[in-house]
Order: C-alpha cells, then sequence, then structure tokens
C-alpha cells in the first residue's frame, strides 16, 4: 500500500508562452488521482527522472520549492490517514491535502442534507417535489433522534450500527407515536442515502444489513353496497357536505385518487371503442396511463359541475378529509372515510 506522487507535463497544452501546465498523479491502491499543481514550465526545461524544473527556466527554483511544498503535504495527508488505522482511498489523500473534508468525517444529518442537496436537482425531472418533501420529513425525524438518544445535533456516519436503526425504532414508537406502517416507509427512505453513502465509498458496508422489516396486517377499508346506497341517498342542506359527497360518489365510482380528480379536465373524457364515454388521463404518481369507463351515476354528477379549467372546484386533500368525518357521523357510518376509500370501494363494491 505506498503511495506514488508522480508530477507530469501535460505537453498537449502548450499555452501562446510555450508552457504546459505540471501535473501531480497520485497513485494509491491500484487507484490514480491526477490535479493541477497551479505551475506552468517549458517543457524543455523539466527533468522527469529527477522530478526537478532545471535552467535555463526563469523560476526554476520558485517551481522546485512548490513542488516539494506539495509532496510533503500530501505526504503528511497519507501519514495521518496511516495513523488512524482506518481503510481509505486515493480520493481521502487528495481530501486531506486540501484541507477538505474527508469521507471518513461526515455525520449522518450532513451528509442526508448533501443526498437532499442532490436530489432537490431532479424535482421536476425524475422526481416530484412531494417526494422530496418526504425524505427531508424523514430528516428531520433522524435529526430529534438523535439529539434525544445523544444529546447530540448529529451522529458520526462512520458509527451507525443496527442498533442505531433499532432505537430510531423505538423512538418513533414510543416518542412520536407513529403507525408501524408510517415507520416502515421511513426507515425505508434513511436506508436510501446510507445505500449512497457505501456505493460512493463514504462507508465499507451497509451497517443497516440485517434489518428485517416488521410485516403489517391491514383490513382494507371499503362501502359496502348497502353503505355505499346510504351515502348516496342522504340528501345534506349544506353546500360544502353535498359538494363533498358529490366528490366522494364520483371517486367511487370512478376510482380516481385526489390528484387526478383535481386535475380532471374536460380532453380527458373521451369516447371509447365501445362508443361509451371513457376517462383517459396520466397518472402523476406511476406516470402510467388510466382508463375507466364513465359509468351513468358518475356521469351524472359529472355533469353538474362545469368549470372553467378543471370538472370539479378545488378543495384541498386535508378540508376534504375533514368534511368526510363530518358526514360519516350525521349519516352513521362508523367507517372512517377518506378519500382513499373510493378507490377501495370503485375496486370491491362497484366494479366487481
Amino acid at each position: 500500500m505506498k503511495l506514488n506522487i508522480l508530477f507530469i507535463v501535460s505537453k498537449t497544452k502548450l499555452n501562446k508562452r510555450g508552457k504546459c501546465p505540471l501535473k501531480c498523479r497520485l497513485t494509491y491502491n491500484k487507484k490514480r488521482l491526477h490535479f493541477a499543481t497551479g505551475q506552468f514550465v517549458n517543457p524543455k526545461n523539466w527533468n522527469s527522472k529527477q522530478q526537478l524544473v532545471k535552467p535555463p527556466e526563469p523560476d526554476a527554483e520558485i517551481i522546485n520549492t512548490q513542488l516539494s511544498l506539495i509532496k510533503t503535504k500530501i505526504n503528511r495527508a497519507f501519514l495521518m490517514l496511516q495513523i488512524q488505522e482506518i481503510n481509505f482511498t486515493v480520493i481521502d489523500i487528495y481530501s486531506l491535502y486540501k484541507g477538505e473534508k474527508s469521507t471518513r468525517d461526515y455525520s449522518v444529518i450532513e451528509y442526508f442534507e448533501r443526498y437532499l442537496n442532490k436530489l432537490k436537482k431532479f424535482i421536476n425531472i425524475d422526481i416530484k417535489l412531494a417526494t422530496w418533501k418526504k425524505f427531508e420529513y424523514v430528516k428531520k425525524h433522524v435529526q430529534s433522534f438523535i439529539k434525544w438518544q445523544y444529546k447530540s445535533k448529529d451522529y458520526p456516519l462512520k458509527d451507525l450500527k443496527l442498533q442505531f436503526l433499532s432505537d430510531f425504532e423505538f423512538y418513533l414508537k414510543t416518542e412520536k407515536h407513529i403507525g408501524q406502517i408510517t415507520i416502515n416507509k421511513i426507515i425505508q427512505r434513511f436506508r436510501k442515502p446510507i445505500k449512497i453513502a457505501v456505493a460512493e465509498g463514504y462507508l465499507d458496508r451497509d451497517p443497516f444489513m440485517l434489518h428485517k422489516t416488521k410485516t403489517v396486517r391491514t383490513e382494507v377499508v371499503f362501502l359496502s353496497p348497502e353503505e355505499l346506497q346510504q351515502f348516496e341517498d342522504y340528501e345534506f342542506s349544506q353546500p360544502r357536505l353535498r359538494f363533498v359527497k358529490d366528490l366522494f360518489v364520483f371517486c367511487c365510482y370512478t376510482g380516481l385518487p385526489y390528484n387526478e380528480l383535481m386535475h380532471l379536465e374536460q380532453k380527458h373524457i373521451v369516447k371509447g371503442f365501445d362508443g361509451n364515454l371513457w376517462i383517459q388521463m396520466k397518472r402523476e404518481k406511476t406516470s402510467k396511463e388510466l382508463s375507466i369507463p364513465l359509468l351513468p351515476k358518475a356521469e351524472v354528477i359529472l355533469n353538474k359541475y362545469d368549470g372553467e379549467a378543471f370538472e370539479f372546484p378545488r378543495i384541498s386533500n386535508q378540508r376534504y378529509n375533514s368534511y368526510l368525518k363530518e358526514i360519516a357521523a350525521i349519516i352513521g357510518i362508523e367507517k372512517r372515510l377518506t378519500t382513499h376509500i373510493t378507490r377501495k370501494t370503485f375496486a370491491s363494491t362497484v366494479a366487481v
């Protein structure tokens, strides 16, 4: 594991003054790294064997002194990494020589923020803003856990062990009172930057490799035919509840998710192969095409609304769900009504 330092003249990059840049090549553990020294010399005055600039080069002495200083600083960085008795790469040697943070010195939150900054550049290219916010949400949970568990603002990345994840899961369950399904999602997203840290050489191995996700058996909740009929038949005097009822029933007969419901336009209503009207649009979450027959009951509700840009007036998902709880209490349906139940009802009650 010897470090080889070699100064090389880049003869292909001759400038107007007839000088070439001097580069430094580091070789360690069969890996190479090149970087510019900032020095320029006449290639005729460079002695590659002695690694020196010779007269008649005007600044030969100054250049040789600078090269000697670079070599000394690199050897010092190499020695410091050896003293730490850890595995390191040629990139670590160069980073320490430049006075930059060594890959081995990253902390969990610090690296997570680095990952988030990179991920942010892919918004509206490969990912949606909502996806990025989910990872930021996870980072905040990890940050609060480190403060709670270690009384510190951050935790060394290289010190991560499986116990860290076990303690994190315990914290989310007992202190934050988060359900197991959500905890599984948080851990899944937390592991993403950790795996990237392994791939980039910042960690020797995945510290959470042996982690096993706890399975959760969930009951699929949907409205029975009787409950759906009860929902349809009830007449509300308040306009806001009548509107939410219409949205809910429309989704029960189409299976549209909330986001697609709010982005439904006239152009998405087309005549299908069977001569009937169909809803055809791309789902934002999966980028897959949706093709749904517009059933008579859904068509009746659709004809009640004629928005300028969208078929239905705008309403936030939070307010929509809040009104559904109010409606359930009025009608006497004990199930917890949400926008997502409509998809289950469409699949289990209407479509079947």
